[in-house]
């Protein structure tokens, strides 16, 4: 029986008619014992791994029954069984069962599929790489102290607990894209402070390290009282300024007076951005974007969001008819799969 991962089972499940067969390790979420209409009991388990969660049922008469009596929220497990797509409910799960983990394999997943791994170390060396290239040394003590505090937070953190990047590591999956993207855009609009705007990338969902973070040694994003009374936005601008008073104590700093433009109006404009990232009020920021680097950032960051949301649909989302596939929410209409690159004839390729 192959071992998969929850997003692979709901893509192996969507393009095969009846059911699959495969296991898949992941960490229990929620265990909730509920009952039917009728009156009848049944557990719901929410299992997630790196990539994606899936919620299964026992019921009464099924060998999951009794184990979910017996499943902690946090146990590590692999489950095994036939699965299906339903049209209504997703994926779901027929004689299922499942058994602890073994220390290594917890390690293991906990690492996420090697693919994942390999991307997001890339994706951090990206990051630090291009936070070292800032030619203004405050920017880039800025972004460098950020990475030596909370490096290890930033690595685990989600973008995002549903739509986009809403996975352990997403977060810098996300800045490490969008930072390729600002870079390609100040190559295009010379006129942009790129030292600026690639801080702002960096800082801009700052305050999610305390809003999605999942925990150590596993994969839920449990609720943290600062980040539901202060918000993403308003923690990355106290997390920057703590950040920049440490900064001026430091021997180098005394230099900094003889810099312009003033380290004063460099820290303003850093805040403009994470203040103004969300683009609209309505939206969760307390300012509208006013400065071009602060239009670019917004549009870069809505940008990666609705394509990885575009991919996420792609690969779960349920096939209607040829090329289209069902909406995929917050995206407002069904998706289409989209046109294949043109791909030149080789020389002497008959014309077909």
């Amino acid at each position: 029986m192959p071992l998969l991962s929850i997003p692979a089972l709901k893509r192996a499940a969507l393009a095969q008619e009846g059911r699959v067969e495969a296991r898949f390790h992941a960490q229990a979420e929620a265990v909730v014992e509920k009952q039917t209409r009728d009156g009848k009991p049944f557990w719901e388990l929410t299992a997630a791994d790196a990539e994606g969660k899936l919620t299964l049922r026992a019921w009464s008469d099924t060998p999951g029954f009794e184990s979910c009596s017996r499943i902690a929220p946090g146990a590590f497990l692999e489950i095994e069984g036939e699965f299906a797509q339903h049209p209504a409910f997703g994926v779901e799960a027929r004689r299922w069962s499942c058994r602890e983990l073994e220390p290594e394999e917890i390690e293991l997943l906990l690492g996420g599929p090697q693919a994942l791994r390999e991307k997001q170390a890339h994706d951090f060396e990206t990051v630090a790489a291009t936070l070292d290239s800032l030619a203004d040394p405050r920017l880039r003590a800025l972004c460098q102290a950020f990475l030596a505090d909370f490096g290890d937070r930033f690595r685990r953190t989600a973008a995002a607990r549903t739509y986009h990047h809403a996975r352990r590591g997403g977060l810098v999956e996300h800045v490490a894209q969008m930072m390729r993207a600002a870079n390609a855009i100040a190559g295009v609009y010379p006129a942009l402070n790129r030292d600026l705007l690639l801080a702002g990338v960096l800082f801009h969902d700052a305050g999610k390290l305390w809003e999605n973070c999942p925990e150590p040694r596993g994969f839920g994003m449990p609720f943290d009282e600062r980040g539901e009374l202060m918000g993403h936005i308003t923690i990355g601008i106290e997390v920057l300024n703590a950040l920049w008073r440490k900064l001026l104590e430091r021997e180098e700093a005394t230099a900094w007076h003889e810099l312009r433009p003033a380290s004063e109006e460099v820290r303003n404009h850093l805040i403009h951005l994470i203040a103004s990232h969300h683009g609209e009020m309505a939206f969760g920021s307390p300012v509208w974007p006013k400065t071009p680097e602060a239009v670019a950032l917004h549009y870069i960051d809505n940008l990666d969001a609705k394509l990885e949301m575009f991919e996420a649909g792609y690969q779960t989302g349920t096939p209607l008819a040829g090329r289209i596939v069902e909406r995929v929410r917050p995206l407002p209409a069904n998706l289409v799969l989209p046109l294949e690159k043109f791909v030149p004839r080789a020389e002497g390729d008959a014309i077909s």
